[in-house]
């Protein structure tokens, strides 16, 4: 069901006096993780019910209520929120509700869930209360972003060069080169000023008012950032008056950011202004209105590989004015699909030769082939190690606490609390082929289990995080849900990423699982100015 039909019906008789939110929140209990004070009776609205093995009540970081800067029952950074979702009659919200519905319609932004039966096409549940940053918390999260795509980009060089990390004992060989994503056709080859990975999306999960942890990396082509751009776009026709009061850092410059990037890696061989073009697997794929949005913002065209052909040294684009050199082309298809005379045979969307030109200088990949080994769960466990060993650093952003299922001391540790867990594939995304442990039936752990003991190596474990809440608008009026987040930093020429990102929220209560094809949603993301 979509959040607006969700919320239909819904009154406001249940709003506490203090905060106009729901009764739901004024459990009064003390501050969480990382607090230094006690907050006032009327601040103290900052528990969920729990979604521990045992059912009981667990307290999570609320990012509006808890933690130091907290003023008159608000943080300081939400103040300003606070009467305007206190004084929102519920006719209004549902009018709005119903408003961003039809514009997320219109212009098309959904989703696609296979398998289900049905239309695979879903509408992107949006929720119109936003998530916000103090300038200073964007300003140690945009450090630790960048200084990790740093690492993640010398990790990637030396891999495909000369092993130095792995020589040195800090990553074990087998992780890398018999890893499916590690590609041997660009060993040895060095992509144009080094960078393999130039949009790189940073998972980032939060337990404290100063406790940021990365959730997981994507270094090929992370999605999402259209929800990100058109979020803002409808939250500002919405709601201007709210962006009148706040000073908002804005978002709508990251195409412009996206494509000086892309034209700062063109190759050696280009001379003038490069040509850059969006690869798109086809309209059929779950992100086309993505690539579509991306491309029409940059200016470039969006083709497909029926669109592009290898002649001699380069790349040429099918136009109606003849033939047209490319240059750099923003991949959105994996790398198996990208030339079938290297890659799948089968494949039908890619550019046969194009490898060649690749790697003989004549147009540039982004993100380059072979990255993806960078984002694999299993070394994800050693980019702390890859920030110090390449930078010299200690790094800004932490780590979950990971097992890797493939050690036996991991493994045992693993099952006997796999109740406690959360465990994943090595290479699953989108949320499948996962266990929540806390939230899972007994017969799903069992099952879980067998998997485990069958292939050990393509899981990896964490501790079920108490991640942060954010006032979301549910049936009831206003309530806690988890989120993350995911900036995009951009590495090309220099490292940039625009001030906020992509905020997934997940709509069930209870639920830790943020992702659009498990149910979750999206909402606007503020860093304000300092």
């Amino acid at each position: 069901m979509c959040l607006a039909a969700a919320m239909r019906g819904s009154g406001w008789a249940d709003r506490c006096p203090a905060t106009g939110l729901h009764k739901s929140w004024a459990n009064g209990h003390a501050a969480g993780a990382g607090a230094t004070e006690t907050l006032p009776a009327a601040s103290r609205l900052c528990s969920i019910r729990g979604y521990g093995s045992s059912g009981e009540a667990v307290a999570q970081f609320n990012e509006m209520f808890q933690g130091p800067g907290v003023e008159t029952g608000v943080r300081i950074p939400y103040a300003r929120l606070k009467d305007w979702v206190a004084t929102m009659p519920q006719e209004l919200r549902s009018l709005k509700q119903a408003e961003a519905e039809a514009l997320f319609r219109r212009i098309g932004i959904t989703f696609a869930v296979y398998g289900e039966g049905g239309d695979p096409d879903r509408l992107i549940p949006f929720d119109m209360f936003p998530r916000v940053f103090s300038g200073s918390e964007w300003a140690r999260l945009e450090r630790g972003i960048k200084q990790r795509a740093r690492a993640l980009n010398a990790f990637l060089v030396d891999v495909y060069g000369r092993g130095e990390i792995i020589r040195a004992g800090r990553i074990p060989a087998r992780l890398v080169y018999q890893n499916e994503a590690y590609e041997k056709s660009v060993a040895g080859f060095v992509p144009p000023k080094g960078v393999y990975s130039h949009i790189v999306g940073v998972d980032i999960v939060r337990t404290g008012p100063e406790e940021f942890y990365v959730l997981e990396d994507n270094c090929r082509t992370p999605s999402g950032v259209s929800y990100m751009l058109e979020s803002r776009e409808i939250m500002m026709r919405m709601f201007p008056d709210l962006f009148r009061e706040n000073r908002i850092e804005p978002v709508d410059n990251y195409s412009e950011k996206l494509r000086r990037t892309l034209a700062s890696v063109a190759p050696a061989k280009c001379k003038g202004e490069p040509t850059v073009v969006i690869l798109t697997p086809g309209h059929f794929n779950s992100a086309y209105y993505e690539h579509s949005l991306l491309a029409d913002l940059m200016g470039v065209e969006l083709v497909e590989g029926q669109d592009l052909f290898v002649d001699g040294e380069y790349v040429w684009m099918r136009t109606t004015e003849g033939p047209r050199r490319v240059d750099v082309i923003y991949r959105r298809i994996d790398d198996a699909f990208l030339d079938p005379l290297c890659f799948r045979p089968d494949s039908m969307l890619g550019i046969p030769g194009l490898m060649d030109v690749y790697r003989s200088g004549g147009v540039s990949i982004c993100s380059a082939p072979g990255a993806g080994v960078a984002d694999d769960k299993a070394v994800y466990t050693y980019v702390p190690d890859m920030v110090r060993f390449y930078l010299g650093e200690e790094p800004i952003l932490q780590n979950v606490p990971t097992w890797q299922c493939g050690k036996p001391d991991d493994l045992a540790h693993v099952l006997a609390n796999l109740p406690d867990l959360v465990v994943k594939e090595v290479h699953g995304s989108g949320g499948y082929g996962m266990l929540v442990g806390p939230k899972a039936s007994r017969d799903e752990i069992e099952r879980f289990r067998a998997k485990l003991a069958e292939d050990p190596a393509n899981y990896i474990a964490q501790p079920t995080l108490a991640l942060s809440t954010v006032p979301t608008f549910v049936e009831e009026g206003v309530a806690p849900r988890h989120v993350d987040l995911r900036p995009y930093c951009l590495v090309g020429e220099r490292i940039e990423l625009v001030p906020g990102g992509l905020t997934r929220v997940a709509l069930k209560e209870g639920s830790l699982v943020v992702n659009s094809s498990q149910g979750g949603g999206v909402k606007d993301t503020w860093v304000l100015a300092e």
